[in-house]
C-alpha cells in the first residue's frame, strides 16, 4: 500500500475506536481508500502504460472507462468515479439532454414586427426583431431573413430598429473572465438575438505595391471602424498572430478596432476571428449593411425594448432543427452555440428569461429522472470552456449508453466527429481506423478528454470515456494516450 494512502495511519485510528458505529465508518473508509489508491497505481494495457510511463503522466490524473454497448461490466476501468474536468466533452451532456427534452425537430423562431403604418412597401415607423436564442443565425441566414422581408414587399423603414432580446437574461459575467481574452470569438456570451456569433473574420494580405497591408472583414457591420497601422515587411511567416496586434479603442462600445505591427508578406493571406461591438450594436450594424445591400432604405437608430405580447409578428423566421444544430456543436466544438442551447433549455423548460442556472437545473433534473446520479457533475456553462466543470467517466459512459437506447440515438451519434474524417478528429487517427468511431474531443490547458463510440474490428461497439487532468496533458502526452486508447479498443479480439 503506498504511503500516500495513509493506510497504516487509518488502521491505527481504527484500533482506537470504541464505538461500533465509528469503527464501521472508519473501516469502510479504509476499504474505499485502499481501492482508490490501488487503482491509482494499477497498470493500464501495456501499450497505454508505456505512454504513461514515458511522459510521466500521474496515474491519479487519469480516468478511463471502456465498455461494450449493453454489457453489464466494463472491460477497462481506471478511476471511473473520480470527477474530472472534461473540457468540451461536457457538450455531450448538454446536447443529449437538449435532444431528449426539446426533440430533434425543435426550432428557434425569430420574429419580425412592424411598429407603424405600412402601405405595402414603406414602413412609417419602427421595425422590431425579437430573438429566441437561435444559435445558428449566421450572416447568410440573417441575409436570407432580410431577403424574405424584401420579398414580402418592404422597401423603406423610416423609423428605428427595435431589438427584443428579453428571452434570455443579461449575462453579468465579463466576456474575458475565462482566459482574459475578451475579444476571442469563443468567449462570446449568450444573447437571445445572437447574429453570426458576434464574430468577424478579418483577412490580411499584402498590397501589390510591396508596402501596404489590405484588411478586409466578413461581415462588415456599417458601424465598425477599422484603423490600419500595419506595415508590410519581408522575411518568413512567423511570430504570434503573424506580427499583428489587435486592439479596441473604445471597449465600452467596441466600434473602433486598430491593427498595428509588422506583417510578413510571406503570411499573406492570413485571417483572425475576433468578437467586436456589443450584441445589439453588432446586429444593428450588420442589419444596416445587409438591408442596404438588398436595395432597402434605412437610416434609423437602435433601440432595445420588449415587444408587447399582444402583438402578432408580421413574419417569423425558423432556424435549422436541433438535430442539425448539434452537429455543428459536437463536430466542431462550438462553445457559443452550446451556451445558447443551455439558456434555451432554461427558458423552454424552466422560466423566462432563460439563464445558465435554469438550464443547468433542467439537465440535473433530467438525469435524475432517467435514474442517473449527477453527484459528480458540475455543468458551469455547458460548453466546457471552464476550470470548474466536472464529471466522472462513469456518468459520461452511462449517458452514452442511454443515448444509444433512445429513439434519437442515431441523431446524437451523428452529431459527433467521425473518427479521422471530419470535425475535431479530422486526420487524427490511423487510416485503418478512419470512420470507425464517433468521438467528441476536449482540450484545455492541462486537460485532454475523449468520449464516444468505437466500432471495433471485431464487429462490436464500445463506449469509451477518458479524461487526463495532469500538467501539460494538452501539449501532446494526453492526446497520444487517448489516441492509443482508441487503437486498443479498435483492435480488441
Amino acid at each position: 500500500m503506498p504511503i500516500g494512502c495513509l493506510y497504516c495511519a487509518l488502521l491505527h485510528s481504527i484500533s482506537r475506536c470504541r464505538h461500533n458505529g465509528i469503527y464501521m465508518r472508519a473501516f469502510f473508509f479504509v476499504l474505499f481508500t485502499h481501492a482508490v489508491c490501488g487503482m491509482a497505481t494499477a497498470q493500464l494495457p501495456s501499450q497505454l502504460d508505456r505512454i504513461v510511463s514515458a511522459h510521466e503522466i500521474p496515474y491519479k490524473g487519469i480516468s478511463v472507462l471502456v465498455q461494450e454497448l449493453n454489457a453489464k461490466e466494463p472491460i477497462l476501468a481506471h478511476l471511473p468515479e473520480v470527477p474530472r474536468n472534461p473540457a468540451s466533452t461536457i457538450k455531450l451532456v448538454t446536447t443529449w439532454v437538449s435532444l431528449e427534452v426539446l426533440g430533434p425537430t425543435y426550432q428557434w423562431p425569430t420574429e419580425i414586427y412592424f411598429l407603424g403604418d405600412w402601405d405595402g412597401s414603406r414602413l412609417d415607423g419602427d421595425l422590431a426583431i425579437k430573438g429566441y436564442g437561435d444559435p445558428y443565425l449566421i450572416t447568410e441566414k440573417f441575409w436570407s431573413l432580410l431577403g424574405e422581408l424584401r420579398r414580402f414587399g418592404l422597401e423603406e423603414i423610416t423609423g428605428d430598429l427595435i431589438i427584443d432580446d428579453s428571452y434570455f437574461a443579461d449575462v453579468e459575467a465579463n466576456q474575458g473572465d475565462f482566459d482574459n481574452q475578451p475579444y476571442r470569438s469563443y468567449n462570446v456570451e449568450p444573447n437571445a438575438l445572437l447574429v453570426n456569433y458576434k464574430a468577424i473574420r478579418f483577412k490580411f494580405r499584402g498590397h501589390s505595391n510591396g508596402r501596404d497591408v489590405i484588411i478586409s472583414s466578413d461581415p462588415l457591420p456599417e458601424n465598425l471602424n477599422i484603423i490600419n497601422r500595419l506595415d508590410l515587411v519581408g522575411g518568413p511567416c512567423r511570430g504570434y498572430q503573424a506580427g499583428i496586434s489587435f486592439d479596441i479603442r473604445d471597449p465600452d462600445n467596441g466600434q473602433t478596432v486598430i491593427f498595428s505591427g509588422s506583417f510578413p508578406e510571406a503570411c499573406s493571406p492570413y485571417s483572425l476571428y475576433r468578437s467586436v461591438l456589443k450584441h445589439n450594436t453588432f446586429t444593428h450594424g450588420l442589419f444596416t449593411t445587409l438591408w442596404r445591400g438588398l436595395g432597402g432604405l434605412y437610416s434609423g437608430d437602435l433601440a432595445s425594448q420588449a415587444i408587447d405580447v399582444e402583438l402578432e409578428p408580421i413574419f417569423t423566421w425558423q432556424s435549422q432543427p436541433l438535430a442539425e444544430v448539434i452537429r455543428s456543436i459536437n463536430k466542431y466544438s462550438n462553445n457559443v452555440m452550446t451556451r445558447q442551447l443551455l439558456y434555451t433549455l432554461g427558458a423552454e423548460e424552466n422560466s423566462v428569461p432563460g439563464t445558465r442556472e435554469s438550464g443547468v437545473e433542467v439537465i440535473r433534473d433530467y438525469l435524475i429522472e432517467r435514474g442517473l446520479n449527477p453527484s459528480s457533475l458540475v455543468i458551469d456553462n455547458g460548453a466546457g470552456l471552464s476550470r470548474d466543470s466536472r464529471i466522472s467517466a462513469s456518468l459520461l459512459a452511462n449517458i452514452l449508453t442511454l443515448a444509444q437506447a433512445s429513439p434519437f440515438g442515431s441523431e446524437f451519434m451523428a452529431s459527433m466527429s467521425i473518427g479521422g474524417l471530419d470535425g475535431t478528429t479530422r486526420g487524427r487517427f490511423d487510416s485503418s481506423q478512419e470512420g470507425r468511431a464517433h468521438i467528441k474531443t476536449g482540450r484545455l490547458d492541462d486537460v485532454t478528454a475523449l468520449a464516444g463510440y468505437v466500432h471495433a474490428a471485431n464487429g462490436k461497439m464500445y463506449i469509451v470515456t477518458a479524461m487526463v487532468n495532469a500538467p501539460d496533458a494538452h501539449r501532446g502526452p494526453g492526446r497520444e494516450l487517448l489516441d492509443e486508447l482508441v487503437s486498443w479498443v479498435y483492435a480488441l479480439p
